[in-house]
């Protein structure tokens, strides 16, 4: 039973630092995340460096804040969970989660682009991207446009058109993204089954 302690106890010490990382991924003010939460920033302030344990009350805003299931902020251990937990990494700043895991064919991931002033770098690759955005405003230099999308909205495009998305600056973006190689298009095609009325 020791060990079991000692496992929730070490669980709970990395609380805090595992939601200052989150927060600082979404480049997400503690300001703000008091607004969204109805938690004072002291308190999670004091979350955050360890000085005040976590609690239920104070998880459950932030898990639906941050849009993530309360397992993943706790990091807690896996229990016979049959879901796959994919790692996200950091690509140039972005938080990039890849939601495939099979080589080849279309590529899916989950980005959070920060908030930023980076300047466009277009480029040009075999392909065919499909951009989703999820939430914030998410700026897309493709040739001779350039555009801001926001919730919602959709950008498909081949790749082989010099291409670049990011921030616009003002906000954090999340944003789904589909990929698929040599010019593969991404169209949903609903089959016209023979309909059976009545």
């Amino acid at each position: 039973m020791g060990s079991m302690t000692t496992d929730i106890a070490s669980t709970l010490d990395q609380v805090g630092p595992r939601l200052r990382a989150i927060r600082a991924q979404r480049g997400v003010t503690l300001t703000a995340l008091s607004e969204s939460t109805g938690i004072s920033k002291s308190t999670l302030s004091r979350l955050e460096t360890g000085q005040r344990k976590a609690s239920l009350e104070l998880l459950l805003p932030l898990a639906q804040a941050y849009r993530v299931p309360l397992d993943d902020l706790v990091g807690a251990p896996e229990v016979g969970d049959p879901r796959v937990r994919l790692k996200a990494s950091k690509v140039h700043g972005r938080t990039v989660l890849p939601l495939t895991r099979s080589p080849g064919g279309v590529q899916a991931w989950k980005i959070v682009v920060p908030t930023s002033n980076n300047r466009p770098q277009p480029k040009s690759h075999e392909g065919y991207e499909w951009l989703f955005v999820l939430s914030g405003k998410m700026r897309l230099v493709l040739g001779d446009h350039d555009l801001v999308l926001g919730p919602g909205e959709v950008a498909e495009f081949d790749t082989h058109v010099p291409h670049w998305f990011g921030s616009t600056g003002n906000e954090p973006a999340e944003i789904l993204s589909l990929f698929g190689p040599q010019g593969e298009r991404l169209h949903a095609r609903a089959k016209s089954a023979t309909r059976r009325d009545g």
